[in-house]
């Protein structure tokens, strides 16, 4: 069992691993940070398919955020005033904005900056994979 947090993401995307060494760097938050493509999913309970679609943060006990809550837990692991910033994440109506701008950015992802066409998802993985 693992002893903290897991935060997975998707390496072959530069977007996603600039705002991770972003991340890393400025925010630091207390868990491990893992390209899924490197991450042993079905220990942590997830699928490539969800790894693909979100963010994920996975906690020692199983519990999954995706996502836009994923950056609120990450957020509020940090301490400092980023927990500040991931405790308002958390709430609605923030919650349900950051939701959708999350949605937003990941699914244009290659046009961010840092973004290339690698990052782009198939529409069919637009949609949230379905619960198995």
């Amino acid at each position: 069992m693992k002893s903290r947090p897991v935060l997975v993401y998707d390496g072959d995307c530069a977007f996603c691993t600039t705002a991770v060494h972003f991340i890393e760097r400025r925010v630091r938050p207390r868990c491990e940070i893992s390209p899924w493509q490197f991450a042993d999913l079905d220990a942590l309970g997830t699928t490539q398919q969800r790894a693909e679609y979100e963010l994920l943060w996975v906690t020692p006990i199983g519990t999954i955020d995706g996502g836009a809550q994923a950056v609120a837990r990450l957020l509020l692991s940090a301490g400092r005033g980023w927990a500040v910033l991931g405790a308002l994440l958390s709430l609605p109506p923030l919650r349900w904005v950051a939701h959708g701008v999350y949605r937003l950015v990941a699914n244009n992802r290659e046009r961010m900056p840092g973004g290339t066409p690698a990052c782009a998802l198939p529409a069919a993985d637009r949609r949230p994979p379905s619960a198995t």
